[in-house]
């Protein structure tokens, strides 16, 4: 989406303009959900002049009671107006960082801690880390409550299209209204597995990038719910079918150009590119942790399903955790398969890209790549060529993030400690729960 950063009379005159009554600002807690303060048009003048105040200590991983007063200062290159409920006056949102009382940035704050991470990337010489997402998702029928229920919207396949399926309006109204708020759309299609859907839109910088992100998951919640259908970014909401992901395109730039594009090499990928490659399969292992935190995650990264579970690389094929697209020149690129949406967006784009700084600094040089299919290779096989597995469970993801010093810097103190209290205690619920499937499976047995 084409960003501007709005004067604050150029504000004013929008909201005259197109009849603005509320104000949303958005911000995001630590384990990637978004929230939100609403605000009448008649706070205007408190919200441009930074003067918005909110409970810190309400909101997952922030602060303590006694540390609650908490500012929210809005970034004016990310408003926008909804489309939608204009009834009583249209609503407009903007995204917004968190500062303490002190007017300091919080560290708390995840967009806080990648706008960190992007200026390390600058001072390391690269002006951009652009990232093109490709989110997926499910589209549930709702019961007469509006809960969801288990019933997808269609029973379709991979491209399948209308009238086979269903979820085609809904899909389409979601994409004019990403356009109205100034996404490029590049494609939308149905998934493989039934009720799984994509939209494709354009990379962007890397904070850019993750607040689209934030954005288009509210999108589609919100024109689902206009369907009666809900709408959800779980990884694996269903057994015995593919899950959903949130494939990661990312490339360096400098005033040169995309520097990891290299002609003269035979995969047309520069020396900054296979070290940054290099870095982020050193790191890949605790960066599921934080690309893959909930126990739901590890559900999808297993064999059969399409998703990598393999620690390798490729440009010429699908089964490896990293790929290389086609496209050369400005458009050359990695492609991480592992991430899902349930993911954080400035959390996962934050540690990945300090992985592959690291493998800058420290010149790494990865692995050969893999262009067999690792899916048929033996467990012998997969030794003989270097290839880990990523963790199997959210707590094995969790002990190697403990141990990785470049990932844990990359999260900083606030946010590594209460993201690991926080997911320690979430598998340990996990672990305490007996499922259906052990009660069907030994109950009668034992």
């Amino acid at each position: 989406m084409t960003r501007h950063l709005y004067t604050k009379d150029e504000v004013r005159q929008l909201i005259k303009d197109e009849d603005v009554r509320f104000l949303r600002l958005m911000f995001t807690d630590l384990f990637g959900m978004s929230k939100s303060v609403d605000l009448p048009i008649s706070q205007l003048d408190k919200l441009l002049n930074n003067k918005i105040m909110f409970d810190g200590s309400s909101i997952d991983g922030f602060v303590r009671i006694e540390e609650s007063d908490m500012y929210l200062y809005p970034d004016m290159s990310t408003w926008l107006i909804f489309p939608w409920g204009q009834e009583h006056g249209k609503v407009a949102q903007v995204i917004c960082s968190v500062y303490t009382i002190d007017g300091e940035p919080f560290a708390g704050d995840p967009r806080n801690n990648l706008k960190r991470i992007v200026a390390e990337m600058k001072a390391a010489g690269f002006t951009n880390f652009n990232i093109g997402p490709e989110p997926e998702f499910f589209l549930f029928k709702t019961d007469e409550a509006g809960k969801p229920t288990m019933e997808v919207n269609d029973q379709e396949n991979y491209f399948d299209m209308e009238p086979a399926d269903r979820g085609e309006d809904c899909r389409r109204d979601i994409v004019l209204a990403l356009e109205k708020l100034g996404f490029s759309v590049e494609a939308s299609h149905h998934e493989v597995a039934p009720g799984q859907h994509e939209v494709d839109f354009k990379y962007a910088d890397a904070l850019e990038a993750a607040d689209n992100i934030q954005i288009f998951k509210m999108v589609v919640k919100t024109i689902a719910k206009q369907y009666g259908l809900h709408a959800t970014f779980m990884p694996k909401p269903l057994s015995g079918v593919n899950g959903s992901g949130m494939h990661m395109n990312m490339s360096l730039f400098t005033e040169q150009g995309n520097a990891f594009y290299d002609a003269a090499d035979a995969n047309q990928l520069s020396t900054t590119a296979y070290q940054f490659l290099a870095g982020v399969l050193a790191h890949v292992r605790s960066l599921t942790a934080v690309c893959n935190p909930t126990v739901n995650s590890y559900k999808r990264l297993v064999p059969g399903y399409e998703a990598p579970v393999y620690v390798a690389w490729s440009a010429s094929n699908r089964s490896p955790l990293v790929r290389i697209p086609g496209s050369r020149g400005l458009s050359t690129r990695l492609e991480l398969r592992s991430v899902d949406p349930s993911a954080n967006p400035y959390l996962a784009i934050a540690t990945i890209l300090a992985a592959g700084l690291d493998g800058l600094k420290q010149q790494l040089t990865p692995m050969p790549a893999v262009d067999e299919n690792i899916y048929q290779m033996t467990l012998a096989q997969r030794r003989a060529k270097g290839i880990e597995d990523l963790p199997d469970t959210l707590h094995n993801a969790l002990k190697s993030l403990a141990q990785d010093e470049v990932i844990k810097a990359a999260m900083g103190n606030h946010l590594f400690d209460s993201f690991m209290t926080a997911k320690s205690k979430e598998y340990a619920a996990y672990r305490l729960n007996v499922s259906n499937w052990e009660r069907d499976r030994y109950m009668e047995k034992f």
